[in-house]
């Protein structure tokens, strides 16, 4: 058998993946460890937005160094990885949000009026309220990102259920699995929902608040635009005031979710089993009013779990304990190449980033 690798990665979706190969850029051997199919847990999907804009500066900046990460890796990796059509947003938070992203300098952002929103988002209604396009943004080829980096990692990647991990005191962690026991200098477990279960095993309350969440997708009626932006709508102006959706590779379909999630018990079940039968329902009739250009019968249906923190909607961080290092938070498809990088650093004893820290509570409102 060959050499241990040196640090070992729990959970194979997008971060875990972009820790992994970030870790493999400097050299660096990881295992990754995936009970089930990469990518296909609160990664799943074929389309998320990648946008710039938040409430927290910091986070606007550390979104900024990832655009470039994604650009990089794309050409490393031979594929489109974000789209080139932006991203519109609607409602009353685009000047405060504008004002972040002017601020933070080097980001194309700026208002635009109705007509020019049509020209990059034809499928819309007529709107004519606060608008801005935030120009470096699209749509994340999630598929395409997970399938290139799995690749890339080759044999790294094995099917296996972490049960537990912990330091054994003597400058290790030992990670048990269902398949077997292993010793590495360090483990990153990006493990989704499963992140709190495996982090109070070693004494840590990680806040996350588990929800679940729906996502449909709509075929495009007509010949597919050439182009068209993601969408984000705080507008109220269509029924819903919390609404996000990205076209498929060649937009011949759209993905629409609402922002709202339904809340499960700590045992994982729901407080109201017809909740998420509601928001589908939601879904589907701010299509009818806001889309016009879809047809309103879903296509594909998703449902997956979210983890959030309880300081911001996309809000992240990363808990240290002897040498085993947890990420916990929501929205983080966009960030897991920047995100990647710094846990990479960090399992390579080069401190953890502060913003990154709990205390620092990155995604908060300024």
């Amino acid at each position: 058998m060959g050499r241990v690798p040196e640090v070992a990665v729990v959970g194979a979706g997008i971060v875990g993946l972009c820790t992994a190969y970030a870790l493999a850029e400097r050299g660096t051997r990881a295992r990754v460890y995936e009970s089930g199919v990469p990518g296909h847990g609160q990664s799943s999907g074929q389309s998320r937005i990648f946008r710039h804009a938040h409430d927290d500066a910091r986070l606007v900046e550390f979104t900024r160094q990832g655009r470039a990460i994604w650009e990089e890796w794309a050409d490393r990796l031979g594929t489109e990885l974000i789209s080139p059509d932006g991203v519109v947003a609607l409602g009353d938070p685009v000047p405060g949000r504008l004002r972040i992203l002017r601020e933070a300098g080097g980001i194309p952002a700026r208002t635009v009026d109705s007509a020019e929103l049509h020209t990059h988002m034809p499928l819309l209604a007529d709107y004519s309220g606060p608008a801005m396009l935030d120009e470096n943004g699209g749509a994340i080829r999630t598929r395409a990102a997970i399938e290139r980096l799995t690749d890339a990692l080759g044999d790294a990647v094995v099917t296996d259920e972490v049960i537990s991990l912990h330091p054994t005191g003597h400058g290790t962690v030992e990670v048990l699995s269902a398949a077997g026991r292993q010793e590495y200098a360090t483990a990153v477990v990006c493990a989704g929902l499963s992140s709190a279960r495996l982090a109070r095993n070693v004494g840590l309350s990680l806040p996350v608040r588990p929800a679940a969440h729906v996502r449909l997708t709509f075929r495009v009626r007509g010949a597919p635009p050439e182009r068209v932006a993601c969408l984000q709508d705080s507008s109220g102006d269509f029924g819903e005031v919390g609404v996000y959706a990205a076209p498929y590779p060649g937009n011949s379909r759209y993905a629409v979710g609402l922002s709202e999630t339904v809340e499960v018990r700590e045992d994982g079940s729901f407080a109201d089993p017809d909740a998420l039968v509601a928001l589908n329902d939601r879904a589907r009739a701010y299509v009818s009013r806001a889309l016009p250009g879809l047809d309103p019968e879903p296509v594909e249906y998703l449902h997956c779990w979210v983890t959030r923190l309880p300081w911001s909607e996309d809000g992240m961080a990363v808990w240290e304990a002897e040498k085993i290092f947890f990420t916990a938070g929501h929205n983080l498809f966009k960030q897991a190449p920047r995100l990647g990088r710094a846990l990479a650093g960090a399992a390579m004893s080069e401190g953890l980033e502060e913003n990154l820290r709990p205390s620092a509570a990155l995604g908060r409102p300024s």
